[in-house]
């Protein structure tokens, strides 16, 4: 007989994380728990407040419905799941989980053989607290980094760009930036300007998620790249999501599992872009490891080069022990690192 149960966990950061919606000093995530046969499957819901189109009240009531529900199978499940997106990936990853264990795909990567390539994140502060992650990450040997902009005047940021640029060339070190919808149309395009000057990759989210009209002039009239994100989310049935490509033209999509629908969904947004010639890279949403790991065997299958946004396991104090690891600029599952332990979380 097959059950499920969840429970609310909450993770702390180890130091406050800026960004374009405010400081964030915990984040709530939800675990789904899958029990059949004498065995275990976990999967984690991944929503941020006030990002998520499914950070909404009725969120656990759903979350406990669908557990209450659990013997309708994934795929009934996640049809009957299609306005929250967080709770389609978390069913996806605990029946996975069942079946498989922690390994969701087997390849190189789940077998310690081969890394998983990711940027370094600059998170928004001061000019001192930027500066000081941007050191810290190029020690690390980041040869990608993202720097989210927006938060502190765009001088200062201007100033920290270049600084960056001064000590590395483009050869030595590709750099993208987040706006999260920061600017106008006529600012980003003055920025953009610069930043094709310094050799900036892309901007992500350069203007609000739902301004179509001046992305679409964005993407047209700006110096650099843009990537959508937050545009994403929300945009829940196929042909939407081909309007919403066919209109803007971006150069790239940010792929985040939790906010469109899990591997499924996410494959849905690869299969529409490829065919338009539109790029993409994967991205985390500050999950936990659980979310992570699966995010991150999923993205190594993809084949896809370009360095993903996977580098967000070491940002809390109390995530669940695993063995992911960052070293040099790329992602591992270290076959002697540190074992999964789920007890945190506080299922019996």
């Amino acid at each position: 007989m097959i059950q499920a149960d969840y429970k609310p966990y909450l993770l702390e950061f180890k130091q406050p994380s800026g960004t374009s919606r405010g400081i964030l000093h915990h984040k709530l995530s939800y675990f789904i728990r899958i029990q059949e046969s004498g065995r275990e499957g976990f999967g984690e819901v991944g929503v941020l407040q006030g990002l998520s189109c499914d950070d909404v009240p009725e969120l656990e009531d759903q979350i406990r419905w669908t557990t209450q529900n659990i013997a309708l199978g994934l795929e009934e499940l996640y049809a009957l799941n299609w306005r929250f997106p967080s709770i389609q990936f978390a069913l996806e990853q605990a029946f996975s989980h069942l079946a498989n264990g922690f390994e969701h795909f087997s390849s190189p990567f789940t077998s310690d053989q081969a890394p998983q390539k990711i940027n370094g994140l600059i998170w928004m502060g001061d000019r001192d607290f930027m500066m000081d992650q941007i050191s810290k990450r190029l020690s690390e040997g980041f040869t990608t980094l993202k720097m989210k902009v927006g938060a502190i005047s765009w001088e200062s940021e201007r100033d920290l760009l270049k600084y960056i640029r001064d000590r590395f060339d483009t050869k030595e070190l590709e750099i993208r930036v987040d706006a999260n919808g920061a600017f106008g149309l006529d600012q980003a395009i003055t920025v953009s300007a610069f930043l094709k000057e310094i050799g900036v990759h892309s901007i992500e989210q350069p203007l609000p998620a739902k301004a179509h009209k001046e992305l679409q002039s964005a993407a047209q009239k700006m110096h650099i790249p843009i990537a959508l994100d937050e545009s994403l989310i929300g945009v829940f049935h196929k042909e939407d999501k081909i309007k919403l490509l066919d209109e803007i033209m971006p150069e790239y999509i940010i792929l985040k599992p939790s906010f469109i629908g899990g591997w499924k969904g996410s494959e849905e947004w690869i299969s529409l872009a490829q065919e338009r010639g539109i790029g993409w890279w994967a991205t985390s949403a500050l999950e936990s490891n659980l979310g992570l790991n699966a995010i991150a065997q999923w993205a190594y299958i993809q084949e896809n080069p370009i360095p993903q946004g996977l580098g967000t396991g070491s940002l809390y104090t109390n995530n669940i022990p695993a063995p992911l690891h960052v070293y040099g600029g790329e992602l591992t599952i270290r076959k002697d690192g540190e074992s999964w332990d789920l007890s945190p979380l506080g299922f019996k």
